[in-house]
């Protein structure tokens, strides 16, 4: 029988306390990963972890963008678990809807320092840490969006922010290779509070522009996560994977 593929792995899920953060730390652990969640509300975090296999979770709640929690969470993994194998960034924030021109000046820099600095900081923070440094051979995913490959009306700096981090996510394997492998995965809607907020009653109308005659759902990017997180995808970095139910290849937008 095969071992789990990310048997003795350990792993760090970004905005793991629900959506598709929570599906991907599901995803790892049941494949054999010890996974650390990190998310910004204690008590929604601390619920999320106990969902996971016994012995198989830990939790450390903070803001994404602050230095000190990524700390606490790297030495954390380090004392617990004494390895880093994977890296998923799943943070990304979105205050404000409506036309750029409308947009004030300041939400769109938090927007860019959680989306895309985020996201390098995190690569930063990990694999420069002296107690459990991203392992060599490790892998890190960010979870990007297809607004960044589409314009999308009433969200355009979040894609624009998301087209950023697919081009960081290029950047960053060039970098890394070959000693750690980085993509990234572009879903359309998923099925999430974030899509209920888009699309609230128009749920049927959405679904109209996807060949495969649904929205996705938090599994669909957990599984598409763990593959390139894994040994399967060896010989497979800089690419994002987009995970849209055929809505571009139809001309659709996000």
């Amino acid at each position: 029988m095969n071992r789990p593929r990310f048997d003795g792995r350990v792993a760090i899920v970004t905005g793991a306390s629900r959506g598709i953060g929570l599906a991907i730390a599901h995803r790892l652990a049941a494949e054999g990963a010890r996974v650390c969640l990190t998310a910004r509300r204690p008590e929604a975090l601390a619920e999320a972890a106990a969902t996971l296999p016994s012995g198989r979770a830990i939790c450390v709640a903070g803001k994404a963008d602050d230095a000190e929690h990524r700390a606490a969470v790297l030495n954390t993994v380090a004392e617990r678990f004494g390895r880093l194998d994977i890296l998923v960034n799943n943070v990304g924030i979105n205050p404000v809807y409506g036309p750029l021109l409308d947009l004030d000046p300041a939400v769109a820099r938090k927007i860019a320092e959680v989306n895309v600095l985020g996201g390098l900081q995190w690569v930063q923070a990990a694999r420069r840490h002296e107690g459990a440094p991203l392992a060599e051979g490790g892998a890190v995913v960010n979870v990007s969006s297809v607004t960044g490959l589409v314009p999308s009306p009433g969200i355009g700096f979040y894609g624009v922010s998301k087209a950023a981090l697919t081009h960081l996510t290029r950047t960053l394997a060039v970098e890394l290779a070959p000693a750690v492998r980085v993509n990234a995965v572009a879903p359309a809607v998923i099925k999430t509070a974030f899509a209920r907020a888009l699309y609230e009653d128009r749920e049927r109308e959405a679904v109209a522009a996807y060949p495969l005659g649904r929205l996705g759902v938090p599994e669909d990017v957990a599984a598409a996560v763990a593959f390139l997180a894994s040994n399967d995808a060896s010989w497979i970095t800089g690419q994002t994977l987009v995970i849209d139910g055929g809505l571009l290849s139809a001309g659709g937008t996000a």
